[in-house]
């Protein structure tokens, strides 16, 4: 974004926001490091889209290596000439900083994924290729950064939770529909965007593409699911908060996992209403307002990331 855009749009598409309703609790630091993650996930996004728009491959598939060097090393790319990459390492670095390197490896894996899914959704746009619904749904799992999101629940909570309460049927189960709430409700309000510009990825597109739905048919299936996100989070979330009293076992170590699962389920279900209120509040969705219904008019078209 040109200085004079970040200056109009930038606190209007609210992205900061969004992280300080999801990850109540967090210390200023922890917090401050994940919204300007989040920044960057949304710039990110941006520039990927001028790339497939512009059918820049050679642009992108450089910036893809670029990112996956930086989360690898962060610290050798912090005055990088891309700024896009720069600002990765910078909030990759801050976000290691806070818990052991077991939980900064699981971090990595899971953002080098990530790009890999960004890498096929370009591709596919490039190729104008609408995945089946249960193509689609896996895609966005990753490219909406499912687990990404879960992981940084363990900073806020200041507690890196080991594997037998991450992998727990339970709270992976609302740690999913939590995430699944988000995406799916993204696709809702993004929708009219997505079909202005000819998009691919959008769960309304697939469902219209291959269940043969109209328009209107896919908007209440995809209503539909998002509400089903919700009533089985409240059913499984009870499911959670039992098992962070049973890890309340007396000791001084269970009753700091049991507060930290109770902490991190709690912002799960705060990511339903920051999401909500977020879609409905951050410029990036009011198309009705923009010439091109298609193009945010803060998006900034020069190739960049070609030099």
């Amino acid at each position: 974004m040109p200085a004079d855009k970040v200056a109009e749009y930038a606190d209007g598409l609210c992205y900061t926001d969004l992280m300080a309703g999801y990850y109540l609790g967090a210390s200023d630091e922890v917090l401050q490091a994940i919204a300007d993650f989040s920044a960057w996930f949304f710039v990110w996004d941006d520039r990927h889209d001028r790339d497939v728009v512009h059918d820049r491959a050679t642009a992108w598939r450089q910036l893809r290596f670029r990112l996956h060097a930086a989360l690898d090393a962060p610290t050798a790319h912090l005055h990088h000439e891309d700024p896009l990459v720069a600002g990765l390492a910078d909030s990759v670095g801050r976000l290691y900083s806070f818990l052991p390197g077991t939980w900064n490896a699981r971090f990595a894996r899971h953002f080098h994924a990530v790009i890999e899914a960004y890498d096929q959704e370009f591709r596919n746009r490039v190729e104008g290729r609408i995945p089946t619904v249960d193509e689609y749904l896996a895609l966005r799992r990753l490219t909406f950064a499912h687990w990404i999101w879960t992981d940084l629940l363990e900073p806020s909570a200041g507690c890196e939770l080991p594997d037998a309460v991450r992998k727990h049927p339970a709270y992976r189960r609302a740690a999913l529909l939590s995430q699944e709430f988000a995406a799916w409700y993204n696709d809702l309000c993004s929708l009219p965007k997505e079909i202005a510009g000819d998009e691919v990825h959008n769960l309304g597109i697939s469902l219209i593409t291959h269940e043969g739905m109209t328009l209107e048919e896919a908007v209440d299936e995809v209503r539909r699911r998002v509400e089903e996100c919700i009533s089985e989070f409240l059913a499984v979330e009870k499911d959670v908060l039992r098992l962070a009293d049973r890890l309340a076992d007396g000791t001084v170590h269970g009753k700091q996992l049991g507060t930290a699962v109770r902490d991190c389920v709690e912002n799960m279900r705060n990511w339903f209403s920051s999401v909500y209120w977020f879609h409905h509040e951050s410029g990036r969705y009011m198309v009705d307002s923009w010439d091109d219904r298609s193009t945010p008019p803060y998006v900034d078209n020069e190739a960049a990331g070609e030099k």
